[in-house]
């Protein structure tokens, strides 16, 4: 079976990096996926009933194996790899990491070590004591040509476009309910002038707010 590539919405951003200059800061991402992303992807494809886990200590060092029956074959197929602590709860981050990088051995987001370097600069203004940036980032959007990544849009948590791999959208903002587009736009699709894919390409709706305009759509026709 083909494991199918991840969604914007299954993916996070961790800054790996933030170094601070005169008036900002250089940051750099990490793309990853959770475990319950991996859980959600092999109960899609295989079953809830035709997949398992283990956890087994070898040496000082927690590895997971999961496993996939193969009906055809008549056998469980095992990948097996090993995790590493978390600073916060390092039995419970090494289970996790294991388990996670077990998946990426059965393909489950294998696409991620395909992303390109991801670096952006930080106002002093929006960056914590620590000069660690106080909004979030997260995948706008995103898109696959074979087994690689070919677009990545990545905003923070204000809907402006701090990374872009076109070049096309970076420093602006995309569509989100306080846009000064928003309700133009809302009244346009409901009114049949244009439509949600329309404005998925025109401004760059994330899936998030592509559901929160399908929900007031709803509202509308009622």
């Amino acid at each position: 079976m083909c494991i199918r590539k991840l969604t914007a919405s299954e993916i996070e951003c961790r800054v790996s990096q933030s170094r601070k200059y005169d008036k900002r800061a250089q940051v750099t991402l990490l793309l990853y996926k959770d475990a319950r992303v991996d859980q959600r992807i092999l109960d899609e494809l295989y079953g809830p009933m035709n997949w398992q886990r283990k956890h087994e200590l070898i040496g000082d060092r927690l590895y997971c194996t999961i496993s996939v029956w193969d009906a055809e074959k008549g056998i469980w197929v095992s990948k097996q790899d090993v995790g590493t602590e978390s600073n916060a709860e390092p039995e419970k981050g090494q289970a996790s990491d294991s388990f996670k990088r077990a998946a990426f051995n059965w393909g489950i987001g294998r696409e991620l070590y395909t992303a390109p370097r991801i670096t952006f600069y930080v106002e002093n203004d929006q960056l914590n004591d620590k000069g660690q940036p106080k909004c979030s980032f997260d995948v706008a959007h995103i898109d696959y040509k074979g087994d690689s990544i070919s677009e990545l849009v990545i905003i923070d948590s204000y809907y402006n476009v701090v990374f872009d791999m076109s070049g096309y959208m970076r420093g602006k903002s995309v569509m989100h309910p306080k846009h000064e587009k928003w309700d133009g736009m809302i009244d346009a699709i409901a009114g049949g002038k244009c439509t949600i894919e329309d404005c998925k390409r025109r401004y760059l709706l994330t899936e998030r707010v592509e559901d929160m305009v399908k929900d007031i759509l709803i509202k509308k026709a009622q």
